[in-house]
C-alpha cells in the first residue's frame, strides 16, 4: 500500500533529520516545500515566476500557487509507492488542498496516509534553535550542542563552513512558536479526527527519535 507521509510539530523540533533520513529508508522522494520553490525559481517554470515575483514583493506565495506546485510534484513517478512530505501542510487551509490533491493522485491507488506529532519541550526546541547550524551548500543541518559536526564549525560533509541563521534567536523563536500554535496546532485535532494522526515523544537523542518514529510508521 502506498505510504503518504506528513509531519506535524513546532520549529526545530527535529523534523527535517528525521524526515530525510525516512525518506532513504523507505525509498521514497523527500519533498520539502522550501526546496521545491525555490527548484521552481531556479527552472524559471510559470509558477516559479509567479512565485518569485510574489517574494521579491515581500508577500507570501498564494495558497492555490503553493498546492499546484507541490500537486505537479507529488503525482511524479518516483511518489508512486510514497512520499515524505516535510513543511506542509502548516494551516488548515493547506491540509484542505492537500486532501484534494491526493484525492486526485489517488484516484486508482490504495494509499494510507499517515500524520506524524513531533511532541517536544518548549524550553528544549529554543535551546535547539539558538545553537543550529547549517552547511549552505549541501544543507546539512547541525547543532553545536546536540548534534556538532566533527570539526567546529565545519560541514562533515562538504567541508565549509557552517552558517547560523539571524533569525535564529531567542526572541524570534518565541514568536515563531506562537505563529506554530495559532495556525499549525489545530491540525492535530483536524488529523486525529480523520483517524491519521501518529504522537510521538520528539525529546531525546536523535537515535531514539528515529526508533520511536519507526514504529509508529510501521504499525
Amino acid at each position: 500500500m502506498k505510504k503518504e507521509l506528513i509531519f506535524l510539530g513546532p520549529p526545530a523540533c527535529g523534523k527535517g533529520t528525521q524526515t530525510g533520513r525516512l525518506a532513504e529508508y523507505f525509498g521514497f522522494p523527500h519533498i520539502d516545500t522550501g526546496s521545491l520553490l525555490r527548484a521552481e525559481i531556479a527552472k524559471e517554470t510559470e509558477e516559479g515566476k509567479i512565485a518569485k515575483f510574489h517574494i521579491d514583493q515581500g508577500h507570501l506565495v498564494p495558497l492555490d500557487l503553493v498546492a499546484t506546485i507541490i500537486g505537479k510534484r507529488l503525482a511524479e513517478k518516483d511518489c508512486n509507492n510514497g512520499y515524505v512530505l516535510d513543511g506542509y501542510p502548516r494551516s488548515m487551509e493547506q491540509a484542505l488542498k492537500l486532501d484534494e490533491i491526493n484525492e486526485k493522485i489517488n484516484r486508482d491507488t490504495e494509499a494510507s496516509l499517515i500524520a506524524v506529532y513531533f511532541d517536544i519541550d518548549t524550553e528544549l526546541l529554543i535551546e535547539r534553535i539558538v545553537n543550529r547550524q547549517s552547511c549552505p551548500k549541501c544543507g546539512e543541518i547541525y547543532n553545536k550542542k546536540f548534534k556538532p559536526s566533527k570539526i567546529e564549525n565545519i560541514c562533515d560533509k562538504c567541508n565549509v563552513e557552517l552558517k547560523t541563521r539571524t533569525d535564529d534567536t531567542e526572541e524570534i523563536a518565541k514568536e515563531r512558536f506562537n505563529t506554530y500554535f495559532e495556525q499549525t496546532a489545530p491540525l492535530i485535532e483536524f488529523y486525529k479526527n480523520k483517524g491519521v494522526l501518529r504522537k510521538i515523544n520528539a525529546n531525546g537523542t536523535i537515535e531514539e527519535v528515529w526508533n520511536r518514529l519507526l514504529k509508529v510508521i510501521n504499525d
